[in-house]
């Protein structure tokens, strides 16, 4: 797992790094550009990746209590936040194409849509992993001694909850 999130760390450093050089040459489209994609979508977002991480704790201590009963609930209020995630990124992604806002408006919407798309798909890796450990955690896979799939899930959503934490101030406040 922990092969894996450097991966992901290596990959976003990579696209931060687009972003700031970008940044650097064009500096009046990411001082426009925020003003035109959805900052309320960006901060519904913010708090359901936050939201999952919370749930994700909450339910590595249950399973570290062995109630897995309860540790199942907090994982099913984890997927419930990314599919709020996909839900809002998916509406936001509406209202931005009603708006004329694609990939080709302009530097600032490029590096907003790899990075924004980009997480997205981390996202989805997560879901599915989620599904395994709400699989794992309804059939006794995991109890008190014995959960470190559990805590290896929770560790790769922090990391995509920490690139989110980046990536939200970067694209929708910074000016």
């Amino acid at each position: 797992m922990w092969a894996g999130i450097l991966a992901e760390m290596t990959e976003f450093g990579l696209l931060f790094c687009v972003y700031f050089v970008a940044r650097f040459y064009n500096p009046a489209s990411f001082q426009s550009g925020p003003a035109e994609i959805n900052v309320m979508a960006g901060t519904a977002n913010t708090v359901m990746m936050i939201s999952g991480s919370y749930f994700v704790v909450k339910a590595v201590h249950a399973i570290r209590d062995n109630q897995s009963r309860l540790a199942l609930r907090w994982l099913f209020l984890v997927l419930l936040t990314i599919l709020g995630y996909a839900t809002i990124k998916s509406l936001e992604l509406q209202w931005n194409l009603a708006h004329g806002i694609t990939g080709r408006s302009g530097i600032f919407f490029t590096v907003y849509y790899y990075l924004t798309l980009t997480h997205m798909v981390h996202v989805f890796w997560g879901g599915i992993a989620l599904l395994w450990v709400i699989f794992r955690t309804h059939s006794g896979g995991y109890n008190s001694h014995s959960h470190e799939g559990l805590e290896s899930f929770a560790s790769y959503w922090h990391a995509t909850d920490l690139v989110w934490l980046v990536i939200f101030p970067l694209l929708y406040l910074l000016r």
